[in-house]
């Protein structure tokens, strides 16, 4: 599929690119907010249908997600369709925008949520134009728009899951490796808050009738420790504590919250079931351990083989330098990884600051990710 084009053509779409881009981002949309996340769903569930597809609702208290469809064509408009994941949910609050509005310059967008990850949904719509332009013959598309994926896609998760079975592989639209490059596994994200209650009395005139919360929370945590330290696979982090009232009552709660990355599946599997069941040191406290959110541990294997090829391929053709490896963080393919989806991320546009201050992306990339998208949808 021939996508190279003249620089005025070239133009012309990173015009196009990012006038829709600055639309999305100055419809902001933090994780939480139904109504900002609903409303932004809707256009971009309409700029799909603007393209042909067709575009499912699927109602959540906390924002709505979106199953979009886009037909194939000729000989293979039967065969699985390849998924996209996506996420129109932000880390930034409404306001954010006033202090950091869209400024492009020097060859940058500047936004909130632009490299995480808006700017790889626009990508995507303006890769299907792209492809739409040629006769070639393709398999379906499908898009997983997620309105929670910031805090782990608690409702969205069984969206994910279900994807099992049904289509032919997994692409993220997360930001890439700085440079570019795509992502071809992740470390598992797990966040365990830590509960303890004890009993609570005076700390000087009957201290022997109090069970000290914090005293049994700090156990609770050496013990961890013990289970934890020097293991290879993963890295374990307390990230915040809690408790206690004051200094003359024995403490009656306290907690933790608490941080793991696993970069085995098989030390993920053996140590998370036993962090997960922790018992009393002392008597008279009770302890209980919570999954907050839980993203499998995706490892690199060749299931993804053929998909990793067919986007080298890709890269070539329209003249990027294709490298991959493995990410630290976690997103939905995660889970799709995880299952046995072959799975790739970071087809979202190069640039920097993800969660910061100083977020922004490379407007060539923009146009770079779209024709590049529009030829692994070509060669998947």
């Amino acid at each position: 599929m021939n996508i190279h084009l003249s620089s005025d053509e070239s133009q012309a779409l990173l015009d196009r690119l990012t006038t829709r881009l600055r639309r999305y981002v100055e419809h902001e949309s933090p994780t939480g907010d139904s109504a900002r996340l609903d409303s932004l769903g809707a256009i971009i569930a309409d700029d799909f249908r603007a393209l042909g597809a067709t575009a499912e609702t699927h109602p959540s208290d906390t924002g709505n997600h979106w199953t979009i469809s886009v037909p194939g064509a000729g000989t293979r408009a039967d065969e699985l369709p390849l998924l996209f994941l996506a996420h129109h949910d932000t880390v930034w609050p409404v306001g954010r925008l006033a202090e950091a509005p869209v400024i492009i310059e020097d060859g940058w967008f500047h936004g909130p949520g632009s490299y995480d990850m808006k700017g790889g949904i626009v990508a995507l719509l303006e890769a299907i134009a792209i492809a739409q332009q040629s006769s070639t013959d393709r398999r379906p598309l499908r898009v997983l728009l997620v309105a929670d994926e910031e805090i782990g896609s608690p409702t969205a998760r069984h969206l994910v899951e279900a994807q099992r079975g049904a289509v032919y592989a997994a692409i993220g639209l997360e930001p890439p490796h700085p440079g570019g490059g795509i992502k071809t596994s992740r470390w598992g994200s797990t966040r365990i808050r830590l509960s303890v209650t004890g009993r609570e009395a005076h700390a000087a005139l009957d201290p022997a009738s109090g069970v000290s919360a914090i005293d049994e929370l700090v156990d609770q945590l050496v013990w961890l420790r013990s289970q934890v330290e020097g293991v290879d696979g993963m890295l374990c982090n307390v990230g915040s504590i809690t408790g206690g009232t004051r200094a003359n009552v024995v403490p009656g709660r306290a907690s933790a919250e608490i941080g793991l990355r696993f970069t085995s599946a098989a030390v993920e599997a053996e140590l998370l079931p036993k962090l997960l069941s922790p018992s009393p040191v002392r008597a008279g406290a009770i302890v209980v351990a919570e999954l907050l959110s839980n993203r499998p541990c995706w490892e690199a294997s060749d299931v993804a083989a053929e998909l990793i090829g067919a986007v080298e391929r890709a890269s070539e053709a329209v003249g990027i330098t294709f490298s991959h490896g493995p990410a630290a963080g976690a997103a939905d393919t995660n889970i799709t990884g995880s299952l046995g989806i072959p799975s790739i991320d970071g087809l979202g546009p190069d640039g920097r600051g993800a969660h910061a201050p100083n977020e922004a992306i490379l407007v060539a990339s923009l146009g770079q990710r779209a024709r590049l998208l529009a030829e692994i949808w070509h060669l998947a």
